[in-house]
């Protein structure tokens, strides 16, 4: 069933971070995102609960923007210990191969520590992390209008393949394969 409305776009997505002026300025001075507003309130809103938090926000670019929470009276953060550091994370675009080259540079000299350039078929991306251990990706498109129509053709038949046998349909392997550049 459709539901009767349409989302516009996300309006921010929130994690949680330890230091809120740390996760600012590398925000800020590693992927020169601009800090726009905060909110910090003794009480949670939606529930009254009294949890004193600051929550800031950071303009990503193109209307999207990223937000975290620092909350000093809960317990230290944790992370999922089932699920492998590699999977969560959070993947900015950028433009184009030399841009993502000199992002790369960009972040090692900031002390920063980079994996990649990756490649992914349709894109390519490095990876790193952020104070507070979020694992972050910046990756550029690669791949031709032709390419993207496939995938989104064989997109529903590998879901149905891959939930019935819990193994890696094979309808896209041709991404697997790096052509030589």
């Amino acid at each position: 069933m459709t539901p009767p409305f349409a989302l516009a776009r996300i309006h921010h997505v929130a994690y949680r971070c330890r230091d809120a002026k740390e996760t600012v300025e590398f925000y800020e001075r590693v992927l020169g995102m601009r800090y726009t507003n905060a909110f910090a309130e003794d009480h949670v809103p939606s529930t009254g609960a009294y949890d004193p938090y600051m929550h800031v926000f950071l303009d990503c670019g193109g209307g999207n923007v990223l937000a975290f929470f620092e909350l000093p009276n809960q317990p230290d953060m944790g992370k999922d210990p089932n699920t492998p550091a590699w999977v969560q994370h959070l993947a900015f675009e950028v433009a184009d191969m030399d841009t993502l080259h000199a992002a790369k540079a960009h972040i090692e000299a900031q002390g920063v520590d980079v994996l990649g350039p990756t490649y992914h078929g349709i894109f390519r991306s490095i990876y790193f992390f952020d104070p507070n251990g979020h694992r972050l990706e910046l990756a550029c498109n690669i791949g031709t209008p032709d390419q993207y129509a496939e995938l989104e053709r064989v997109a529903p038949l590998m879901l149905e393949e891959w939930s019935q046998t819990k193994k890696a349909p094979q309808h896209a392997a041709w991404l697997h394969v790096e052509a030589s550049e």
